[in-house]
């Protein structure tokens, strides 16, 4: 681990907390201690006193055997209050709205993190067929709207910093080499949006826009539209509609 206890620019300590913690959130339900050990390579007896530590607090949770762990509620008290006490993100809610009103479509709003967008809200389509949404899903930049809209604002340099030279791919449509992806990432910043072909979810295209009140951009929404409901007219509806709200959040924000 790059700390100590002792000194240097982490405590190590700190650091196997939240990176146990970071293990749960990305493999939902329970694990057994090896299950644990064998992703994180901490010492066993230390390994389980730091689990033992966090089940007393809340923020793991074992099963009935006692011998299996998986995250805690603590953990989604915390994120709550991330998402609540976010000002841009009570500065989107009207512009959200009115977005899933102009386009009876799936809205996000979500933030850059690395290499990731996180969902910070959503708004349901009314449609039957739609798009599984949820607060807090994390999705590869490159094969999003949302990212592709927040990657954009950043240099070809920057972007090359942030991602490797090949990417992984999600579905058949998804852009797996870093080049093609910093072609399209200038039509993005000329055209001032960005568009998922099916590269995330088959069957679903999304179209993103950034929203600039922050130098790089690190929030953006989108709307997600399934293929078989998308005409030419849709198309431009949700491209003006995202447009529009992009603008309400821009005056919404000026003063974050």
């Amino acid at each position: 681990m790059p700390g100590t206890e002792a000194g240097g620019s982490q405590v190590k300590s700190a650091v196997r907390t939240v990176e146990l913690l970071e293990f749960f959130a990305a493999r939902p339900g329970m694990h057994t201690l090896a299950a644990v050990q064998a992703a994180v390579g901490y010492p066993k007896s230390s390994l389980y006193m730091l689990l033992r530590t966090l089940a007393d607090l809340g923020w793991v949770e074992t099963d009935a055997t006692g011998t299996r762990y998986g995250i805690g509620v603590r953990a989604l008290l915390v994120g709550t209050s991330y998402i609540d006490g976010d000002e841009a993100v009570a500065a989107a809610k009207p512009a959200l709205d009115h977005l899933l009103a102009d386009t009876t479509e799936t809205v996000h709003l979500a933030r850059l993190d690395g290499t990731d967008v996180v969902h910070l809200a959503v708004r349901q389509s009314p449609h039957h067929l739609r798009p599984v949404a949820r607060v807090g899903r994390r999705l590869p930049a490159h094969s999003t709207a949302l990212g592709k809209a927040l990657l954009a604002a950043h240099s070809d340099e920057q972007v090359c910093a942030m991602l490797p030279e090949t990417l992984e791919r999600l579905t058949e449509h998804t852009r797996t080499d870093r080049a093609q992806l910093l072609v399209e990432l200038r039509l993005v910043r000329e055209q001032g949006y960005a568009l998922d072909r099916e590269e995330n979810t088959l069957g679903l295209r999304c179209y993103g826009v950034a929203i600039p009140y922050r130098t790089p951009a690190r929030d953006a929404i989108s709307c997600s539209v399934p293929a078989a409901r998308l005409t030419p007219e849709h198309e431009q509806t949700v491209k003006h509609a995202l447009f529009d709200a992009r603008d309400r959040l821009v005056y919404a924000t000026r003063t974050l």
